[in-house]
């Protein structure tokens, strides 16, 4: 009857829905799957958090003695960290795209009020900013000129090259339009990994208060960054949409101020 084939045909066509940062993905399985390929599948893709993710983890490495006793005692003995270190990712305002060479990339007037606002916006916080960190491309650095020039002027800033855009590394699902050549993804995958490893870990032991740092950089790269902190696969990160002068999101700016270029 009409109702038993329907049960066949979507027994033949599983298919999953995931919606989520502007991302929409459909998988479409075309033969049966046994329960027990479905378990497999789904403890294979599960992943078990990583504590000593930044390498860091003050227990990492110590053999743990037989007494428990004494192993009481030796927990008591390892210092560990008292402080937090708290990350602020900002990308750039938007930015002139038609110039060829990134010194001619300068921020639009749009671009402009898009980093006041931001940099308004980190000042109401009304933490003691540690320092800002910024990429070497003229976007981000006219953007965090601007924010700077919000917040009190004795905080620190950073230059750092690793934080410039790139392709981080191939994204799945693919997309249909932005096609980066294999070598672009071998040679900034391992810049914007080195940047992560730099910029994100614990506090040292010898830190003994929360640190607030700014970092003014990419969405490729914020995004690669979130993936990552998350313990999320790499390759997820084009899933993630992130406006101009997004501070994770853009809701602090008003809604004609808001694009993603």
């Amino acid at each position: 009857n009409r109702s038993s084939d329907l049960d066949q045909k979507m027994a033949k066509a599983f298919g999953a829905l995931f919606l989520g940062s502007g991302a929409f993905l459909f998988y479409r399985f075309r033969r049966k799957v046994s329960a027990a390929e479905l378990m497999d599948d789904s403890q294979a893709s599960s992943r078990v958090w990583n504590a000593n993710w930044d390498r860091r983890d003050p227990k990492a490495g110590r053999q743990k003695k037989a007494n428990s006793a004494d192993e009481s005692d030796g927990e008591n003995k390892i210092k560990k960290p008292t402080a937090s270190r708290h990350l602020i990712l900002v990308r750039h305002g938007q930015y002139n795209q038609t110039p060829t060479g990134d010194k001619l990339r300068s921020l639009t007037e749009l671009g402009k009020r898009q980093a006041m606002e931001t940099g308004k916006r980190l000042s109401a916080f009304n933490q003691p900013y540690t320092k800002v960190v910024v990429s070497t491309m003229t976007r981000a650095r006219e953007t965090a000129a601007l924010v700077r020039s919000c917040l009190p002027p004795d905080i620190p800033l950073e230059e750092c090259g690793m934080l410039a855009e790139g392709a981080p590394c191939p994204p799945e699902p693919p997309s249909s339009h932005w096609k980066p050549e294999n070598h672009q993804f071998f040679q900034d995958g391992a810049r914007i990994e080195a940047a992560f490893r730099k910029f994100f870990h614990r506090a040292d032991v010898t830190q003994n208060e929360d640190s607030y740092e700014i970092i003014v950089c990419h969405a490729n790269v914020i995004r690669y960054f979130v993936c990552r902190a998350l313990q999320l696969p790499p390759e997820a990160w084009l899933r993630i949409a992130i406006g101009n002068c997004g501070l994770g999101d853009v809701g602090h700016l008003p809604p004609d101020m808001i694009t993603y270029n």
